[in-house]
């Protein structure tokens, strides 16, 4: 059955459309009332030469559908399956970034408490999220400080000989090494710090006061003055910390867009307790081109009599009483276009459909969120927002409004997010450099780093075979390559190839002898390579008691940063975001140190090659073997066959003879 009889016979029922290309390769995803409807719109748009649905009709040559009960389920697996297949036609939120939370793992023997992006069902108790986003480390160093609970990824399900360098600064109370604490006195710590992250304040400091009293009166004074630094603690930080809770009806997240010359900004403001506490930016450069009429339109689109122009822009209507309009005040979907009105005539170019993307981008940020706020202000209307709202409210467990605000204070908010997506687009689109702070900010953000980033040290490695393996080192600090602090090395310990080995064994030299010279540990240390380089750099580090030094590795072709202790979740930055571009002008730095480095070492092998000394071979012929076999010692061990398919067979079997035959005395 081809497309157009598949089409002609699907259901009447709400579900999800998939369109497929010649590949398989899923190119739109779509979510409808009524299935055939919608999905015969797009045949009749195509017919009349619409741009935007001819584009995608016109690769399409399959469709699958899925049913499902009811709208609401229609909106929740619309948004898995754009995730999951990523197709071109939609609005993808390709900058996918979360904000932290604090997971404490009460499923383990012994809970830790660590720092994710991402909420799974295992048992642990989940605490935000935070803004901005370094405050979940803050929170996190906190409670290694005051409740000395771990974030290691030593196993506790078992006793270990001798306890880590955390529990020596007391950073922890030790579980690993038996004897050290008791499960008591470890699970009433774990119970303190869920009441400071749960935000039980006058609690926890009721339950530290009278502890510290007791400890006192026992004349265990060590024990009570902790806990006087724990309540003092608790006091002082009482008013900084922020969690997102349900309970806060004054929560909103504020969104405000600037569109021109095809490429979109939006700027995404988090109010909590009436307050702007983070701003968050999306951006497109290529909006695809399809945008999908509403569930009405299609069924009008549908029917023969559709034959003339669009139907021009409603302008809002200046009678409403309410602050926030409902859907049947609301204005069109087209109401922000890249070209302006010429009298009462819409401009023959197709208008920007910010309610499309506004209904895309909501669906993908909130739908599996463990958290959204009561109150959602967008610019624009969309035909799903009401439906949306039901949703989330369904899911979240309280009333959720999604509001289009036309005057007032909410409108003045909507407002000062569109001003500032206007400068965000002029920063990311008109090429301004960012300023060195803002870079920090932006690197300490992504890369989850305790502080602004002063100094980046970046390895690679160089070897062609295994033959003349060395290192380089880079050096970012300050913001710009500080050559005078660049590094060579030779590998010494390493035969053949082994990249992994040779990373451990450069990494363990250089930041031994820091440690010898008493010098500070850079900010950063940033490996050439992928998941096994970060690993073996990581066991360089540990192996010399560095356990909580910054690490991370950026793999050469899918460009993603692996941060270690959060391998699972890796960063995958936008290829125009700043924060990559400078990861990569030091990992491309380091490349080209290394290689530099290593072509010289082969040029002082070569100088005086044996090679030169066989009749037959000269400069040419002795570069293209070593070239190929990688060393002088691969070309004594190759046979006159593989020789032969880099030289003439007759000079590959005198190379072979030279080699395995004895040479007459001269």
């Amino acid at each position: 059955m081809d497309l157009y009889e598949k089409i002609r016979v699907l259901p009447t029922q709400p579900g999800v459309y998939l369109y497929k290309n010649a590949d398989g390769e899923v190119i739109y995803v779509g979510k409808a009332k009524n299935l055939r409807s919608r999905v015969r719109s797009y045949l009749l748009e195509a017919s009349q030469a619409n741009a935007k649905t001819g584009s995608l009709m016109r690769e399409a040559v399959d469709l699958d559908y899925i049913l499902v009960a009811n709208e609401h389920e229609a909106l929740a697996l619309e948004n898995n399956l754009i995730k999951q297949r990523k197709p071109r036609f939609n609005i993808l939120l390709r900058d996918d970034k979360t904000y932290p939370y604090v997971k404490l793992t009460l499923a383990d023997r012994f809970p830790k408490v660590f720092v994710t992006r991402r909420l799974r069902k295992d048992g642990s108790a989940y605490y935000g999220p935070y803004f901005p986003g370094n405050l979940a480390y803050r929170v996190v160093e906190l409670i290694h400080r005051s409740f000395l609970i771990p974030s290691c990824k030593v196993d506790l399900s078992r006793f270990h000989p001798r306890a880590c360098l955390q529990y020596y600064i007391h950073r922890c109370l030790g579980p690993c090494v038996e004897g050290l604490t008791t499960p008591e006195a470890y699970g009433q710590a774990v119970r303190d710090a869920q009441l400071f992250l749960e935000g039980r304040q006058s609690e926890l400091e009721r339950l530290l006061t009278a502890r510290m009293l007791a400890a006192a009166e026992t004349e265990q004074f060590e024990s009570a003055a902790r806990l006087r630094d724990q309540l003092s603690t608790v006091h002082q930080l009482q008013e900084k910390q922020r969690i997102a809770t349900a309970e806060q009806s004054d929560d909103a997240d504020v969104f405000g867009y600037h569109f021109e010359e095809g490429s979109l900004a939006i700027n995404l403001f988090h109010m909590r307790g009436g307050k702007i506490v983070d701003r968050r930016e999306f951006f497109w450069e290529d909006l695809p081109e399809l945008a999908p009429l509403d569930d009405d339109a299609a069924e009008e689109a549908s029917a023969p009599k559709i034959h003339g122009a669009p139907e021009p822009v409603l302008s809002p209507s200046k009678d409403l009483d309410s602050e926030t309009r409902d859907t049947a005040g609301a204005p069109s979907l087209a109401t922000a276009s890249s070209s302006p009105k010429v009298g009462n005539h819409e401009p023959a170019t197709p208008a920007f459909d910010a309610g499309h993307v506004f209904s895309a981008l909501l669906k993908q940020l909130y739908i599996d969120q463990h958290y959204v706020p009561r109150s959602i202000l967008v610019p624009v209307d969309f035909d799903d927002r009401e439906s949306l709202a039901a949703l989330l409210a369904e899911r979240t467990g309280h009333r959720i409004e999604i509001a289009v605000p036309q005057r007032g204070e909410k409108r003045s908010l909507v407002d000062l997010a569109g001003q500032n997506a206007k400068q965000s687009y002029i920063q990311r689109f008109r090429v301004l450099e960012p300023s060195r702070k803002a870079i920090q900010e932006a690197l300490s953000d992504a890369l989850m780093l305790p502080e602004l980033p002063r100094r980046i040290e970046c390895f690679d490695i160089s070897h062609i075979q295994g033959a003349e393996t060395v290192a380089s080192l880079v050096v970012w600090e300050d913001g710009k390559m500080n050559k005078s602090a660049y590094r060579k090395f030779k590998v010494m310990s390493v035969l053949g190839v082994d990249d992994l080995a040779s990373m451990r064994e450069v990494v363990t030299r250089r930041y031994r002898r820091l440690k010898e010279e008493d010098k500070p540990m850079p900010s950063l240390v940033l490996i050439d390579g992928g998941l096994g380089q970060l690993h073996a750099a990581a066991e360089a580090l540990e192996s010399l008691g560095f356990t909580s030094q910054p690490l991370a590795s950026i793999a050469k072709r899918e460009e993603v940063i692996y941060l270690y202790g959060n391998e699972d979740e890796p960063v995958v930055l936008d290829r125009r975001s700043p924060v990559l571009h400078l990861v990569q002008l030091i990992r491309d730095e380091s490349h080209r140190f290394a290689v530099g480095y290593h072509r010289q070492r082969r040029a002082m092998r070569d100088r005086d090659s044996e090679l030169l000394n066989i009749p037959g071979v000269g400069p040419q012929t002795r570069q293209r073997l070593l070239s190929h076999f990688g060393s002088l010692r691969d070309v004594q061990q190759a046979t006159a066959d593989s020789l032969a398919a880099v030289v003439p067979r007759k000079t590959a079997e005198t190379i072979w003879r030279h080699f395995h035959e004895p040479q007459p005395a001269k």
